[in-house]
């Protein structure tokens, strides 16, 4: 089968090492990802400022990126579920459309695709910290991503998960909204890090570079030693130490 890494814009840019260690933890799985390089932005800050018309186009580029991939799997809830969307922008373009709606059912989240596609919720992982969990609003909420994670961290050897108060609350981030309404994004970050110091926990892990960016520029800041993560880089860290 052929399964494509969607990289999404802030692992390609700013988080490189989120791509790779989704590379060479699938490779320990028999999986080797494909990287169809004409790939580009999944159209979402277009899409939620109101400009369907750009966003339609860098969508048109996402369809026949991964047009004849049989899976796709991104580290990012918050541009899978944006691939749900795509149906809403070529509803009046029946060819387009069905590609859409085929494209949305292969795309998968990361720990999605490890848990419900290739069944593996044990790595064999060892991890001898304290580690938080944000769970990021669109992963969570739209896209429905809320067990996987919790099954992968519980079967980390020597990881202590300790549960975040208020998990479910926005850091703030939110695209474009931390722009537009900078004031009320810093005080939801200010308040999501005041949970993350509660838990007295080591590591934060999420599933989403853009959340987990906002919440450690908080932290470094305020010159808290928490260490932010993306949940496959601890799983990697954790198998290559096993």
């Amino acid at each position: 089968m052929k399964v494509s890494l969607f990289i999404t814009c802030l692992s390609d840019a700013i988080y490189p090492r989120v791509g790779e260690a989704m590379v060479r933890l699938l490779a320990k799985y028999g999986v080797q990802l494909e990287f169809p390089t004409v790939q580009t932005c999944c159209g979402q800050p277009a899409y939620n400022s109101g400009y369907w018309d750009e966003a339609r186009t860098t969508a048109k580029t996402i369809l026949e990126a991964f047009e004849d991939s049989d899976f796709v799997i991104s580290p990012s809830g918050s541009c899978t579920y944006m691939i749900h969307h795509y149906a809403n922008l070529f509803q009046d373009d029946p060819v387009r459309l069905e590609k859409a709606v085929k494209l949305q059912k292969k795309t998968y989240e990361f720990t999605q695709f490890l848990v419900q596609v290739l069944g593996v919720t044990d790595l064999g992982a060892v991890f001898p910290h304290k580690v938080t969990y944000h769970p990021s609003c669109h992963g969570s909420r739209l896209l429905g991503v809320k067990d996987e994670p919790m099954e992968l961290l519980k079967n980390v050897q020597g990881l202590e998960f300790i549960p975040l108060p208020f998990a479910e609350d926005c850091c703030g981030f939110g695209g474009t909204f931390a722009v537009k309404m900078a004031d009320i994004s810093g005080a939801m970050v200010t308040e999501k890090v005041d949970h993350v110091k509660e838990t007295e926990a080591e590591v934060l892990v999420g599933l989403d570079m853009a959340c987990l960016m906002n919440i450690a520029g908080n932290l470094r800041y305020r010159n808290e030693p928490v260490k932010v993560m993306h949940l496959v880089e601890l799983l990697y860290e954790g198998v290559n130490r096993a």
